[in-house]
């Protein structure tokens, strides 16, 4: 089955993905310029986030259950043109309304593509590559963090809010363009996709519920994925510069070092995890125990917390993304490949769901110290920030 043709539809798939990646990653590197540019405060600013990840997290089942009826290749393609639609809005948008809606889009489009490239692997390709595959989806996807960070960020800088966020949309026209012209949803050119009807597509959703490694999974997910993400996508960044004082080549040098960390980890994971899957569940606890343990370090230390000690925090934070890919193996080896896609959309949910949960609880406990005076006039105060990410502690 595996042929140079099944690894070029997988590139598409991923070129796709690391562009969703970098939509999703923007906003959060571009969070200062947002407060001034709508005058939001810190709950309007994670509003913004809250939303995409709301539509995102919705979305994926619904997704999910669409794969498995309309195939990845219509979904990938629809769900980058909403993207480019969303950063297009948001590049003009001047009001907090305005910029909301831009980020839903965005989240409904970047909802569209992970699962679906995901959904191509057991076509494409023999069951032994696809953990190592998995791993590699989620690794190379997250390169667009390092555009977010760098290029994007440059241009921000350079050119303007406008010009940043229309040049983001661009580049998802453009996997549009080529996840239409590369991706096929079977090897096969004869193969007619039969649509399930209604009543079948909730039986498919029931029976993949019912399946206790779809339900490990999703709370597996849930558990090691979202300290990586609310830090990466929202709130990281500015705290980094704003609490702990890093300056910004700093704090954009930890943001890549985050995304390093995950390319170097994937590979070494995925391959463990294929020879020990009875020690899948060890391993996801033993993530868990590492961030928790690293961000008490860093709360905890008197002071702005040392690089050194910002190194180690963002070193384990950055294990938990290729972790979190664990949770789809706990999924996949009991769900008929008719149901993989509705199976990998429930466990897609756990992290999404805790990042958003997580992101908007920061910014409401920012505001209010900064109403109570905790914060001494300073909305990003180091003090009200780490009782603020201590929050994630209880999630």
């Amino acid at each position: 089955m595996t042929s140079s043709r099944a690894f070029l539809v997988w590139a598409a798939g991923v070129a796709a993905y690391l562009i969703a990646v970098t939509q999703r990653t923007t906003f959060g590197v571009a969070g200062l310029e947002a407060t001034d540019r709508f005058g939001a405060s810190a709950s309007q600013l994670s509003v913004f986030t809250v939303v995409q990840l709301l539509v995102y997290a919705g979305l994926q089942v619904p997704v999910g259950v669409l794969v498995d009826r309309w195939g990845p290749r219509a979904l990938i393609v629809g769900g980058a043109v909403l993207m480019a639609l969303g950063q297009a809005q948001l590049a003009f948008a001047t009001s907090v309304e305005a910029g909301i809606v831009g980020r839903l889009f965005v989240g409904a489009g970047d909802a569209a593509t992970f699962i679906c490239v995901l959904r191509l692997l057991p076509v494409w390709f023999e069951a032994r590559r696809i953990p190592i595959l998995t791993q590699w989806t989620g690794i190379i996807g997250q390169l667009g963090q390092v555009v977010s960070v760098i290029p994007f960020v440059a241009v921000l800088a350079t050119f303007g809010w406008r010009s940043a966020f229309l040049a983001a949309a661009t580049l998802s026209v453009l996997a549009a363009v080529l996840a239409l012209a590369v991706i096929r949803d079977t090897p096969f050119p004869g193969d007619v996709k039969v649509p399930q009807t209604l009543r079948e597509t909730g039986v498919s959703l029931a029976q993949a519920w019912k399946q206790p490694g779809t339900r490990l999974g999703l709370w597996s997910h849930f558990t090691i994925q979202f300290p990586g993400t609310v830090f990466v996508l929202m709130w990281g960044y500015p705290y980094l510069v704003r609490g702990e004082q890093v300056g910004e080549a700093a704090a954009s040098a930890l943001m890549t070092l985050f995304v390093v960390v995950g390319i170097a980890c994937g590979p070494l994971l995925g391959r463990y995890v294929g020879r020990h899957p009875l020690r899948r569940s060890t391993m996801v606890l033993a993530i868990a125990a590492l961030i928790a343990a690293s961000w008490l370090a860093v709360l905890l230390y008197p002071g702005p917390a040392p690089l050194p000690l910002l190194v180690v925090l963002v070193v384990a934070l950055a294990i938990g993304g290729p972790g979190s890919m664990i949770a789809f193996d706990f999924a996949r080896p009991f769900t008929p490949a008719a149901r993989i896609g509705t199976a990998t959309g429930i466990v897609n949910i756990g992290g999404f769901t805790a990042s958003l949960l997580s992101m908007f609880v920061i910014g409401v406990v920012l505001d209010v110290l900064l109403r109570s005076g905790v914060s001494g006039g300073d909305l990003y105060a180091l003090t009200s920030f780490r009782i603020a990410m201590a929050a994630q502690l209880v999630v």
